[in-house]
């Protein structure tokens, strides 16, 4: 099994910045791609963010310019990516959930694609 476990949310004016980081644990063999969801009331999840093994990034409209993701320098070894956010706005306001797609270290390489419990992040006007 794969566990994820985020950090990092909290209360923030408008404008204001917080830093969210999501570290990947259990059996792992590789991870593809590691990403940032989010669910705000009433509303569906979407993709935030997401970065690739090879680097690339993928960032929906709405944060480009204001959200960052990266991963830790040593991802084969910790498995860690974060997503700075700055210019926070009150519409940003959700539970930010993380997500790591890859292969298990098992004899049979079953791939998984495991979610975090959620991390709230509240943005106020």
């Amino acid at each position: 099994q794969v566990q994820l476990v985020e950090s990092g949310g909290g209360l923030v004016q408008a404008g204001g910045s917080l830093r969210l980081s999501c570290a990947a644990s259990g059996s792992i063999f590789s991870i593809n791609v590691m990403g940032w969801y989010r669910q705000a009331p009433g509303k569906q999840r979407e993709l935030v963010a997401k970065i690739s093994s090879d680097g690339s990034t993928n960032y929906r409209d709405s944060v480009k310019g204001r959200f960052t993701i990266s991963r830790d320098d040593n991802w084969s070894q910790k498995n860690t990516v974060y997503l700075q956010m700055n210019s926070l706005k009150p519409e940003d306001t959700a539970v930010y959930y993380c997500t790591a797609v890859g292969l298990s270290s098992n004899l049979y390489r079953t791939p998984f694609d495991s979610w975090g419990q959620g991390t709230q992040v509240t943005v106020s006007s």
